[in-house]
């Protein structure tokens, strides 16, 4: 084993365990909570899961069931394996992007750029606070570094015969792994239209028949591979990229939020490429001016994908994830290029690694403090005795926790015993510029809210909630209401507690703080203030 590959491993596993914080619902409701719900038989399904038209695809979930599967057959569930363990192999599909991007580095740029690329990757913050979390765009980065590592990056219409053979056979394996990121994502085939476009035209002169059918052969067996695998899992022929795709360019997607066009080159880069934005566009320069086709072609395809990507309304940082590899390999040219040393190899000077590690303390603090509190309650909550975890209710907005991947509790699997506030699209077609979900309702009044939902008094025997939130998927009915019991145990954010009516109300009802867990700087206002546990009459105060 190379070094670099144990450095790789040692590194992203470490950061995955090294992790306490609280990034993106994705991270729990798209993959450890569906998995959860496989083996164990209870857990949330979001909407994505249960309309009439699912858009999930049960292949990147399914990675995780045969750790809960052991762990079940074992009798470990109730441990903390049930936390670690899925956090080990997701490092192990995060550290595929550092050991495959020295392959890429080596064939784009040369075997003296490949350290400094893999000290960007490996000093990323980007990297560091995404690529080991059970999220599918970390997946896809690593399956998209891998086939690229396989694209004959230096082709040309030219080509001998003899070469020409030997790339068809590298170009099978990236069709491979090209086809199961489009599995796991299915807009990163944004990526590989361009990239076979760009093949096909650079080996027009060669008999690319085989090729094209080489690649109509892998996307279909995929296709239908997932098909199947999804049907079988929902219980009726299920075309979930399709389902997929047609949703994210309805105005649903808009519903979560909507960026202006510039959102990728004036946020996202700079986010993601973080300390070395420097040397990325220093990079970026030089592919372009350059006669490099390796060069010339990556830079293609990160202009092409971020182009395309603006054309959405909704954008987020982590859909254009993929590329931040590209961008490593072009800044490890920049910086060794800008460094030769006589012998022609390259000094990553000490300069250059004192600027790039500027963002190491940035990786501690989004891994180990930065919304800890949203986890840390659920391990809180976790560990409650039966006596004192009746019922549980999450007054914040939607998704703002785990849930039962890390909670792990039987006794809570009635959804009136657990329960959280819902955010569910507009799926019946309402205008989405005027639709309210029920966290929205909440957080107009909370105080209104609580004196219309809930009842007067607390029952001591906090049975569970009639209709605690909307059912995930189903349509939204005109004069439908949401019906709450009190809850034993609440759990919210401080700053819903500065409203003094809302305070007052949980007083009266005889609530009283039992935990709190300060999460630091937070830009939603609803979410700030730290995480607070309030129970009703609690035993002892912790």
């Amino acid at each position: 084993m190379q070094r670099s590959t144990l450095l790789a491993l040692v590194f992203r596993i470490g950061l995955a365990l090294m992790t306490r914080t609280f990034f993106q619902p994705d991270e729990f409701f798209q993959s450890l909570e569906v998995a959860h719900r496989l083996v164990f038989g209870y857990g949330h399904l979001t909407w994505e899961w249960l309309s009439p038209n699912p858009i999930r695809g049960i292949i990147y979930p399914a990675l995780n069931v045969p750790i809960y599967w052991g762990l079940k057959l074992l009798h470990l569930d109730h441990t903390d394996l049930l936390i670690w363990a899925p956090k080990v192999l997701h490092g192990a599909l995060a550290a595929c992007t550092d050991i495959w991007l020295c392959e890429l580095a080596r064939r784009v740029a040369g075997e003296r750029y490949v350290f400094t690329a893999l000290y960007l990757s490996l000093t990323s913050v980007f990297h560091g606070l995404s690529l080991s979390r059970s999220m599918s765009n970390s997946l896809e980065t690593s399956l998209t570094t891998i086939a690229l590592c396989f694209f004959p990056w230096d082709a040309s219409q030219d080509i001998k015969i003899n070469a020409y053979i030997l790339v068809r056979d590298e170009i099978r394996k990236m069709l491979f792994f090209a086809a199961l990121a489009c599995v796991v994502r299915p807009t990163n085939a944004l990526l590989w239209v361009y990239m076979m476009s760009a093949l096909l035209w650079r080996l027009r002169r060669h008999p690319n028949h085989l090729t094209s059918l080489t690649a109509i052969c892998y996307r279909s067996v995929t296709l239908l591979s997932t098909v199947a695998l999804d049907s079988a899992y929902y219980g009726a022929l299920t075309l979930t990229p399709l389902n997929f795709l047609r949703t994210n360019l309805s105005s649903v997607s808009l519903f979560y939020g909507s960026s202006p066009w510039h959102y990728y080159i004036s946020q996202a880069l700079p986010i993601l490429c973080s300390m070395a934005l420097p040397y990325v566009l220093q990079g970026a320069w030089q592919a372009a001016h350059t006669t490099g086709l390796a060069s010339k072609t990556m830079l293609s395809l990160v202009v092409w994908t971020i182009g395309v990507y603006s054309l959405a309304g909704h954008k987020e940082w982590r859909f254009i994830h993929p590329l931040l590899p590209l961008m490593h390999v072009l800044a490890a040219k920049a910086i060794v290029d800008t460094n030769p040393t006589r012998r022609g190899s390259s000094i990553f000077s000490k300069y250059y690694r004192q600027v790039v590690l500027l963002g190491l303390p940035a990786i501690v603090y989004v891994s180990v403090f930065h919304s800890r509190a949203q986890i840390d309650v659920m391990h809180y909550l976790r560990r409650l005795p039966s006596e004192e975890a009746h019922s549980v209710g999450f007054l914040v907005p939607c998704h703002s926790t785990p849930w039962q991947a890390y909670l792990h509790r039987p006794d809570l699997a009635d959804p009136g015993r657990l329960w959280a506030l819902g955010c569910e699209p507009p799926l019946s077609g309402q205008d989405v510029t005027v639709y309210q979900d029920q966290t929205d309702v909440f957080y107009a009044s909370p105080a209104n809210y609580l004196q219309t939902h809930f009842p007067r008094d607390v029952d001591p025997a906090f049975p569970p909630s009639e209709m605690p939130c909307t059912v995930p998927g189903a349509p939204t009915l005109p004069g439908l209401e949401w019906r709450h019991e009190w809850p034993q145990n609440l759990v919210v954010f401080g700053a819903l507690l500065d409203d003094a009516e809302v305070r007052g109300i949980l007083e009266e009802k005889e609530y009283r703080e039992v935990w709190k867990s300060e999460s630091g700087w937070e830009g939603d206002r609803r979410r700030q203030g730290g995480v607070r546990v309030w129970r009703v009459r609690p035993v002892e105060l912790e």
